[in-house]
């Protein structure tokens, strides 16, 4: 039959270098056995070394992109990745709120890893107003934990309260990741949050290795392709942790410099 075959969207920007954005989602779609559509929000150039040039699409243009999955496809699930401005965060949220493409991942692509910010303030503004609340589940790294609460990242019990701080902005499922910027770890610890109140830890190890582009984009996708097969957000979860442990472990020696995950893991 036309549309059973599970069907999912990443709506996010284009990395040239195919290590992040909507090439990585793409490829973890592709790993996962769903069908994986896009919704391009933005193109960016660059390579192992770094980002060289940008260019950010029209609301109109997204909203027909919206338009045109919808009357064609039965979207199960969906994801956002890097949303560059306000006016491209408004236009997604309300072709969202328009559309029905199931329940919604965020990766909140607000700071990278390493605690640089990549969004202005009023987009971030209007991330935290108009999307936090459309999240079924929300996937910030550390940092971006500590830039949405406020709260002090030295507290032991930190990620339990950022993502309960998290739920009260509206996001029903969090999954604050653990931090990882030093060198002399050997394990990450996950907390997630669920929409029931129920929580839970997800602990695997610390991998030091340059080879780590698009693990936040990959994991989101997991969840969003997990979700697309009908998986409960708790088994989406944990089996989206398991498959970028193993892409992180199982490295691909591609790029000179901080180069991508091993989708095929």
């Amino acid at each position: 039959m036309i549309n059973d075959y599970p069907q999912v969207v990443t709506i996010a920007g284009s990395d040239s270098d195919g290590s992040a954005g909507m090439q990585a989602d793409l490829l973890t779609f592709f790993a996962k056995k769903v069908y994986g559509a896009t919704v391009i929000t933005a193109c960016v150039a660059g390579n192992s070394f770094g980002i060289h040039a940008g260019v950010n699409m029209e609301p109109d243009f997204i909203a027909q992109e919206f338009k045109d999955l919808a009357d064609d496809f039965k979207i199960r699930a969906a994801k956002t990745g890097m949303l560059a401005d306000s006016k491209i965060i408004n236009s997604v949220a309300d072709n969202y709120e328009k559309y029905d493409f199931g329940p919604l991942v965020v990766d909140p692509v607000i700071i990278t890893k390493h605690g640089d910010m990549l969004l202005e303030q009023e987009a971030y503004d209007t991330l935290v107003k108009r999307l936090l609340p459309m999240a079924d589940v929300l996937t910030p790294n550390f940092f971006e934990a500590v830039k949405l609460t406020g709260l002090d990242d030295q507290d032991p019990d930190f990620q339990a309260k950022a993502a309960h701080k998290l739920q009260e902005l509206g996001a029903k499922n969090i999954m604050v990741k653990g931090r990882h910027d030093s060198d002399d770890q050997t394990e990450v610890t996950d907390y997630v949050l669920l929409e029931d109140g129920s929580t839970f830890t997800l602990t695997g190890p610390y991998f030091n290795t340059t080879h780590k582009n698009g693990t936040g984009d990959t994991l989101s996708a997991a969840i969003t392709a997990e979700l697309g097969l009908g998986k409960s957000v708790e088994e989406a979860i944990r089996s989206g942790k398991k498959y970028v442990d193993a892409c992180i472990k199982n490295g691909i020696d591609v790029g000179h410099k901080f180069g991508p995950i091993n989708h095929w893991a």
